[in-house]
């Protein structure tokens, strides 16, 4: 399969086009952004990390019966997906109250809420992805009414199958970010699971090993992302 002309870059990866129509090249950067886009940086290695790791938990979750866009690595920092065309929103997921939600709603970070928590936000760098609600999405024809109710869904499994395989790596899983996309019709878990999209805590000391190292000055950001792969891909048939 031959790589051609890029049809996107965005903070964390480039889309190029394939010899293949019904494929995509992604390759992934070690370009930080946080608070959309106004705190810039560089992690080194980090697109290395995201890509061994979307890789590998795109293959959990698939093997679980969630239909991922992921093909195949191409090699550290590169792999092979499916031409989907994403749709304009973004998931988030939440487990534990942390970021923005504690902060909106007055919760002190960490606390665990009665049930999962979903989220919509548009896909929109110059508003700053705005959160929205289904009557949004209807009104606005984001996706049907049949889309957002299976993306709801596989949400909730995707949450379910790695909170499990987060915790035996001695993680918890307090949020994420999931994109999905449409791919002939059916709807495809797409983008990346990552310590850039994930809020993982050290199950024991309560260390955050995610973006917030970033985001927050805290130091030891590019061996806390290593360490992440290395934890999931210690022992893993998946990798």
């Amino acid at each position: 399969m031959k790589k051609l002309e890029m049809l996107y870059e965005g903070k964390a990866k480039r889309v190029y086009k394939t010899d293949d129509v019904t494929k995509y090249w992604i390759e992934y950067k070690d370009d930080a952004t946080a608070f959309n886009g106004e705190k810039k940086g560089s992690i080194h290695d980090k697109g290395i990390v995201n890509n061994k790791m979307s890789a590998l938990l795109f293959k959990v979750v698939e093997a679980s019966g969630v239909p991922t866009h992921f093909e195949s690595l191409v090699n550290d920092r590169e792999q092979i997906v499916k031409a989907v065309k994403i749709l304009p929103l973004e998931v988030i997921v939440r487990n534990v109250a942390a970021g923005s939600l504690a902060k909106r709603l007055g919760l002190e970070e960490g606390y665990t809420m009665n049930e999962t928590v979903l989220e919509f936000c548009y896909k929109d760098d110059a508003l700053g992805d705005p959160m929205i609600n289904e009557y949004h999405i209807a009104a606005m024809n984001f996706a049907s009414k049949d889309q957002v109710a299976l993306i709801k869904t596989y949400a909730l499994k995707v949450n379910e199958i790695l909170k499990a395989y987060f915790m035996d790596k001695g993680l918890n899983l307090i949020d994420f970010k999931l994109e999905f996309g449409d791919y002939n019709g059916e709807v495809i878990l797409a983008d990346e699971i990552s310590p850039d999209t994930c809020r993982l805590w050290d199950s024991q000391t309560h260390k955050k090993m995610d973006k917030d190292r970033f985001r927050r000055d805290l130091g030891d950001v590019e061996s806390t992302y290593q360490e992440v792969l290395e934890r999931l891909t210690e022992g893993s048939t998946h990798a």
